[in-house]
């Protein structure tokens, strides 16, 4: 594995999605955690008060940093620099996927900088985008609680889109909801449960389809024949990235495809980073990225190449 991205504004470059335009520009979308502010509050108020961050790359390793999505009267705009100094909403955690004919996000919006875990409302709001830049909002989706983050979104193959999520107030695990069309959508209930975890992402590779969860201990991995009914790989206890460099283990991440590789982005945290004055926590983040493949109907990891 590799370290492509930290963030220049904040130091906190966390929960990345990247995606490939069709001029071949990679993107990167990312929660911009103030992880490099003393005064950004009291308790977890660093982690919240967040926009969301755009990287650009011609490969997919060299990143720029581009500027914030900042809020309009309906839209999300890409402004360069950083971030306004004060914000009154949180951004989290952006899903981005291409739907056929435009670009949609999944964000997970929460009201005002909490300072405390418990007690806000968190809903994941959709937006469409023809050019990655410019973002209509559509507005939050009816789930199955009033405390939804960390949306994931692909296309199963008997035809419907899946919209996987963690539930808070479900003890932090997986539910899934179906749409025949990206308008309507059906609460299905449990995806995976058992332990809590958060930040699912989806995909399909090697004839199988695989889902992986931040069980804060590293990655748990998930297989499927249909996207729909999931077994886990290795039993309970197993994880993948339980060991990176900086502090430890692979947090929130997600995948892209190029060509016939799969790239995996995540986060940890940064090796040899200021830590907070006060807490005396590292709370600073890079990006990664390594490459999946399956093995005899796992998924493995793979070190980093060169793209081709």
């Amino acid at each position: 594995m590799i370290e492509v991205y930290r963030d220049p504004v904040y130091d906190g470059a966390t929960d990345p999605r990247v995606v490939i335009d069709t001029d071949g520009l990679w993107w990167m979308f990312y929660t911009q955690r103030r992880a490099s502010l003393d005064d950004a509050g009291p308790g977890v108020s660093w982690i919240h008060g967040s926009r969301i961050g755009v990287a650009t790359s011609r490969d997919g390793v060299g990143w720029t940093y581009d500027g914030t999505l900042e809020p309009t009267a309906s839209d999300l705009v890409l402004e360069p620099g950083p971030p306004p100094a004060e914000v009154d909403r949180t951004h989290w955690a952006p899903e981005v996927v291409w739907d056929g004919s435009r670009w949609r996000m999944y964000l997970t919006e929460i009201d005002g900088i909490p300072d405390r875990w418990p007690g806000f409302v968190r809903e994941i709001v959709e937006y469409v985008s023809d050019d990655l830049r410019r973002w209509e909002r559509r507005g939050p989706l009816a789930l199955s609680s009033d405390r939804v983050i960390d949306a994931a979104v692909a296309r199963t193959p008997d035809g419907l889109w899946r919209l996987w999520y963690k539930d808070e107030a479900a003890d932090s695990v997986t539910m899934v909801a179906s749409s025949p069309d990206l308008q309507e959508w059906s609460l299905d209930g449990v995806a995976i449960g058992g332990r809590p975890h958060e930040g699912p992402t989806v995909f399909e590779l090697g004839g199988f389809w695989w889902m992986i969860v931040d069980e804060w201990r590293g990655m748990g991995v998930y297989r499927s024949d249909d996207g729909i009914g999931w077994t886990r790989q290795g039993g309970e206890d197993a994880v993948i990235l339980a060991d990176v460099p900086g502090e430890g283990h692979g947090n929130h991440g997600a995948h892209v495809h190029h060509r016939e590789d799969l790239w995996f982005y995540f986060f940890g945290s940064a090796e040899a980073a200021p830590v907070h004055a006060e807490t005396g926590e590292n709370r600073r983040a890079t990006v990664y990225r390594l490459r999946l493949d399956v093995e005899a109907g796992e998924l493995t990891v793979r070190r980093s190449k060169a793209p081709r």
